[in-house]
């Protein structure tokens, strides 16, 4: 049996947010960080990383598509795991004969003649230096791209340059403006044992967790789930009749849920396990975090439960909350925040 309390304090524990860790042990713990919006993962990595500096957060690490198919930043040691380039048969491969998500589209104008020819021009660029997404634009427009093309190249959600990135060719540079370098030489893992390997750190590191909340996570059916439960050293336990799989780390878990937390929107916390289910997410405030637009927001946990959101910008920090929490309670996420951010000009709480 576990209690709630000892669930909660677990996780925390495991995702850095009671105790802090160095950042690459961190990042590889978690499989990464959520990036389509860098300030999250800046944020992410704040939260967590005791040797923490913006000024360097880049060192070390790469963006690219990973787990559910979603960009993460992530330990530059990891790309063998995570961008596997089916078995690595596709690996610097510029040949798409074959059928792939994005060529099935009805609107896909790119031949397989065309894409190549676009991939080397691009991939050509980029031994001079990283460039950025509108520089790749222009230069492929400077050597025939069409309109047509280059909305299947460039497509906003993936196209041709998330290919390119899942075939090993580039990277995103880790900053918020959209931009691509080379990515370094590596020997991509068999998928079989890189699927393993993710779902022994996320046992490890950020369960415990059920089977649904590990195939929310990693993207996978639960019967995959299932068969990697049977390979690994899994110890379980039971809360309100649902079994919870976790590996021992040699972490203690004496210390109490932390007071206050101030989330990073797309944080693992949230997106580690079923939203629906979520321990710390109650269900009425479900929308008020995630939205339906897709977009994971900042989240005040307090207690161990999310009570609002929050934004900042331009000096001006904004809480809004879902619930009445009392003046003691706003007191307490002010100095949090205080201990965050220096430049802080002004908080408000909206209600």
């Amino acid at each position: 049996m576990m209690t709630l309390e000892e669930l909660k304090v677990r996780r925390l524990t495991n995702q850095y947010l009671i105790n802090k860790g160095k950042k690459q042990q961190v990042v590889r713990d978690l499989c990464g960080v959520q990036s389509q919006f860098l300030v999250n993962a800046i944020h992410s990595l704040r939260i967590r990383c005791e040797d923490f500096d913006e000024a360097t957060l880049k060192d070390g690490l790469v963006k690219n598509w990973t787990i559910r198919s979603t960009v993460h930043v992530f330990s530059k040691e990891d790309l063998p795991l995570f961008i596997r380039c089916n078995d690595g048969n596709d690996y610097l491969k510029n040949e798409w004969s074959g059928y792939s998500f994005w060529n099935r589209r009805d609107k896909w104008a790119l031949s397989p003649e065309r894409q190549a020819f676009l991939s080397s021009v691009i991939v050509a660029s980029l031994k001079g230096g990283a460039k950025t997404r509108d520089e790749l634009k222009e230069l492929c427009r400077e050597n025939g791209m069409t309109h047509a093309e280059e909305s299947c190249m460039f497509e906003p959600w993936g196209g041709g340059i998330a290919e390119l990135c899942k075939r090993g060719f580039m990277n995103y540079v880790v900053q918020e403006k959209k931009a691509y370098c080379l990515a370094p030489a590596f020997v991509p893992m068999k998928d079989e044992d890189a699927k393993l390997e993710i779902a022994r750190r996320y046992f490890t590191s950020i369960a415990p967790a059920t089977v649904h909340d590990a195939a929310y996570f990693l993207g996978a059916k639960q019967s995959e789930v299932k068969k990697w439960l049977d390979r690994l050293p899994v110890t379980s336990a039971t809360l309100d009749g649902k079994t919870y799989f976790y590996i021992e780390n040699g972490k203690e878990y004496k210390s109490s849920v932390p007071k206050c937390i101030l989330l990073a929107g797309f944080d693992q916390l949230m997106l580690g396990y079923q939203k629906k289910e979520s321990v710390f997410l109650p269900s009425e405030h479900l929308r008020g975090i995630f939205n339906l637009a897709g977009i994971v927001m900042p989240s005040i946990l307090l207690d161990g439960r999310v009570v609002g959101r929050w934004k900042r910008k331009d000096g001006r920090l904004t809480f809004t909350l879902f619930e009445s929490v009392g003046a003691r309670n706003k007191k307490a996420i002010t100095r949090t925040a205080e201990s965050l951010w220096c430049d802080l000009k002004r908080i408000e709480f909206e209600e």
